[in-house]
C-alpha cells in the first residue's frame, strides 16, 4: 500500500460535528479532487488483490454513507459487485439487520439477504475507522449471508480509538492514521 501525499493534505478537521466534542474528518475536498480520489481508490482497491495483483475477492461492501462513495468505485476497479449495506428502513427488499453502538449513539444496519453468495470473499470498505462497530456488523451481516470477510480498507483510521480491536483477524489497510 502507498500512501499518496497528494491527498492528506486535503482531509479537514471540523471540531464539535456532528456533536460537541467529536473532530469530524471531512473528505469531500478528497473526493473533489481528481487525482486525490484517483490515488485513493487505487490504494483502497489493493486490499483486494494478492501480491501478484490478481483480484481475490467477488464482492466489495460498502457501508452507509462515505463508505459507498469510496466502495463503488473500488469494486469498479476490482472488476467486481457493489454491496450496499444501508442504515435500517433503506433497502427495499428482505434484509439481515443487526444493531450496534457508534462512537456517539446506535445505529441498524441492514444488508440484503441475496447480495452475497455463500463462499463469496468479500472486500469491507468505509470511510473512517473509529471505534470498529460498524466493521464488526458488516462483518456479521456478511456472515449471516455465508459470505467470507477478506479484508476491511479504510480511507482513515482514527488511531486513539479501539477500532483495530473489532477488526480482529481481517486483515486491515489504512490509508492514514490518525
Amino acid at each position: 500500500m502507498t500512501v499518496t501525499r497528494v491527498w492528506t493534505d486535503l482531509v479537514k478537521d471540523v471540531p464539535d460535528y456532528p456533536q460537541p466534542g467529536v473532530m469530524f474528518k471531512d473528505i469531500t475536498p478528497v473526493l473533489a479532487d481528481h487525482d486525490a480520489f484517483t490515488a485513493v481508490v487505487s490504494d483502497l482497491a489493493a486490499a483486494g488483490r494478492n501480491e501478484a495483483g490478481d483480484v481475490v475477492v467477488d464482492k466489495v461492501v460498502g457501508m452507509e454513507a462515505r463508505g459507498f462513495i469510496l466502495a463503488a468505485p473500488v469494486a469498479l476497479a476490482l472488476g467486481v459487485g457493489f454491496v450496499p449495506v444501508r442504515k435500517a428502513g433503506k433497502l427495499p427488499r428482505q434484509c439481515h439487520a443487526i444493531s450496534y453502538e457508534l462512537e456517539y449513539g446506535e445505529a441498524t444496519l441492514e444488508m440484503h439477504t441475496d447480495a452475497i453468495a455463500p463462499g463469496e470473499r468479500v472486500l469491507l470498505v468505509d470511510d473512517v475507522l473509529a471505534t470498529g462497530g460498524t466493521v464488526a456488523a458488516t462483518r456479521e451481516l456478511i456472515a449471516r449471508s455465508e459470505g467470507v470477510a477478506h479484508a476491511v480498507a479504510v480511507l482513515i483510521e482514527l488511531s486513539f480509538l479501539p477500532g483495530r480491536d473489532a477488526v480482529g483477524d481481517l486483515p486491515l489497510t489504512s490509508l492514514l492514521r490518525v
